[in-house]
């Protein structure tokens, strides 16, 4: 990765898909051989998802994060949780959106996401966030919010959050805080992030 997030702000906000996504896992040097399947999760999929958190990140704050979102019925969202199914059936990839607010607007904040190490560089992140993107898109959801590498979520539709005048509560440099918008012709709030609680900021 050439780009690294400051680590002082990766402490305090675990939005982006950190070290078991790989942020060059669709690098042109990369075949994407997987053809992977995303589905929402399921109640039977919940021990797997922390096992996936656990295996890409190196202390258990992301496993332990989207266990609180999840249990935070104002920041979860039926239907915005989504997994990347191996071959075998396995959990092999998983993103979340969950719900936050530009000042008083709501938004979607995206993460964690985690990929396990051995399905590195095959597109599983890529998958599962471009699942739970689709999904926001028709459940009517306009704008989404991400801390992560610069070089990573632009492929995704992602600028620089500052280009909306949209800011985090914490010092981070620009182009780490992105914004994604769906439709630009809808009204986009501008201000201050606000996150839900569990993410500690």
């Amino acid at each position: 990765m050439t780009d690294r997030i400051p680590q002082t702000t990766q402490t305090h906000l675990s939005a982006e898909c950190g070290p078991g996504t790989d942020p060059t896992e669709t690098d042109s040097n990369t075949p994407m051989t997987t053809s992977w399947i995303t589905r929402t999760e399921t109640a039977a999929d919940l021990a797997q998802i922390r096992e996936v958190n656990l295996a890409a990140f190196p202390t258990s704050h992301e496993a332990d994060l989207v266990e609180a979102l999840r249990a935070d019925q104002e920041a979860w969202i039926p239907g915005l949780s989504w997994v990347t199914e191996a071959p075998d059936g396995s959990i092999a990839g998983f993103a979340l959106l969950t719900r936050c607010h530009v000042n008083d607007s709501p938004a979607l904040a995206l993460g964690p996401c985690a990929v396990r190490p051995e399905h590195q560089r095959r597109g599983a992140g890529s998958a599962a966030i471009h699942a739970a993107l689709d999904a926001a898109r028709q459940q009517g959801e306009n704008i989404v919010l991400v801390l992560g590498h610069a070089d990573y979520y632009p492929r995704f539709g992602f600028t620089p959050a500052s280009g909306h005048s949209i800011r985090p509560p914490f010092d981070v440099e620009d182009k780490y805080m992105m914004a994604l918008v769906f439709d630009p012709a809808r009204s986009v709030p501008s201000g201050t992030i606000r996150y839900p609680a569990a993410f500690g900021v």
